[in-house]
């Protein structure tokens, strides 16, 4: 059996010059410990957190402009289609990505049909214009010779005129008789009737031939126009750029058969430029055209107005169009990603604060930090922009406020900060 080592030990009684300075200091501990637990117990701190975890800002007066966030990209205002005009096999001049100006050929479209009604036409121009100038011979013989009767039956009325007064004297001595007068006063008359009705008949005749004129000129002019028709069409086929820039898709292959207005290709205008942005529809009942329009385009920062506002909305997003000046800018691209400011509405001398996640807690309460110390306090928040948030009531200016995430906090009335 093995002994313990009690009967080696041995009690070794020493005294210490420190030993009642030793239970002063540590009556001294327990007195401070005692003075922290009780300040510490006073406070109604239901949480403590570390400053360093939470995000401050101070409440400030000043202006407010009430914005929204959106991105969107760079189109072209001007992207025309290029179209056929008629039917026929298409020979193309560009390729996509080629640069083309305006009056530039960039297609042709061959069309034998059109050629050859344009040619019959033309030939029924000249025939009709024979056929008119044909209508004016006669006219001027037809004229002839209703001037020749007009001219005669004048010289008659003056033969019977003259024979009028013959008889009139000779009657008067005697010489003729009564018959012979009678007959000399009824060749007058039958001379007046005829001059008359040659008179008449000259200005019918005129008139007639004047309408036939007429007639013949219209369908002259008809034909005229049936002809410069063609020809338009014709002209048309080799098809034109209407706008400076390049050529963005080839819809069609070469000589490939084209129907009347098929689309061939289109064309970007390099020259004037918007921008397009999707707009969550949140804020879609507060687009109004002409708003002004903050865009971020690389490096530049320009001003526009809202242009268009798609009255749809898809996936969530209402499409709107911003149109700006592009004075200055250069090296723009198609489809070239940007971001954008919608001003809403600016107010200014307001109490205001910087935005955080704060708001996420429903935006009826803050913690107000003051003595090391963040307490709850209610507060109405009115305007929202990107940036700030506008108070309208429970703060002041100068007011320190925790604009972190108020989800640490577990809504406590009062927080201690560490």
């Amino acid at each position: 059996m093995i002994k313990d080592t009690s009967g080696q030990d041995q009690v070794i009684v020493t005294k210490s010059k420190f030993g009642k300075r030793f239970v002063i200091v540590s009556a001294a501990a327990v007195a401070i410990a005692t003075s922290a637990y009780a300040v510490v117990n006073t406070s109604n701190a239901q949480h403590s957190l570390a400053s360093d975890e939470v995000k401050f800002a101070t409440v400030e007066r000043g202006d407010l402009v009430r914005d929204i966030a959106a991105t969107g990209k760079i189109v072209a205002a001007n992207a025309p289609q290029i179209y056929s005009p008629e039917q026929g096999v298409i020979s193309l001049l560009v390729k996509a990505g080629d640069k083309v100006e305006v009056g530039q050929n960039i297609a042709k479209v061959v069309s034998p049909e059109l050629q050859n009604a344009l040619q019959q036409q033309n030939s029924e121009l000249q025939r009709l214009k024979g056929e008119l100038e044909r209508k004016k011979l006669e006219a001027r013989r037809e004229t002839l010779s209703l001037n020749k009767s007009l001219d005669l039956a004048q010289v008659e009325l003056s033969a019977a005129e003259r024979e009028n007064r013959r008889a009139q004297l000779s009657i008067k001595k005697s010489l003729i008789s009564q018959i012979d007068l009678e007959k000399a006063v009824d060749d007058l008359s039958r001379a007046k009737l005829t001059f008359k009705h040659a008179k008449q008949e000259v200005e019918l005749a005129k008139d007639t031939l004047a309408f036939e004129l007429k007639s013949a000129q219209s369908t002259v002019l008809r034909q005229q126009l049936v002809v410069t028709e063609l020809e338009r069409k014709v002209s048309n086929l080799d098809i034109k750029a209407t706008v400076t820039g390049i050529v963005g898709n080839l819809l069609v292959q070469p000589q490939a058969l084209v129907s009347q207005n098929q689309a061939l290709m289109t064309l970007v205008d390099l020259t004037a430029f918007e921008a397009q942005l999707q707009v969550p529809e949140s804020y879609a009942n507060e687009l109004g055209l002409g708003m002004q329009v903050s865009l971020k385009i690389g490096l530049n920062e320009v001003m526009g107005e809202l242009s268009a506002i798609s009255p749809e909305v898809n996936q969530r997003e209402v499409t709107t169009r911003v149109r700006f000046s592009q004075d200055g800018l250069s090296g723009i691209r198609q489809n070239q990603r940007l971001s954008a400011r919608i001003l809403l509405e600016n107010k200014q001398n307001v109490l205001k604060v910087k935005r955080g996640s704060f708001l996420q807690a429903g935006g009826g309460f803050v913690y107000r930090v003051k003595d090391g110390h963040a307490f709850k306090t209610d507060v109405a928040i009115g305007a929202v922009s990107i940036n700030a948030v506008e108070v309208t009531e429970g703060l002041q200016a100068g007011d320190k406020i925790v604009i972190s995430s108020y989800e640490p906090f577990k809504k406590a009335e009062q927080i201690m900060l560490r």
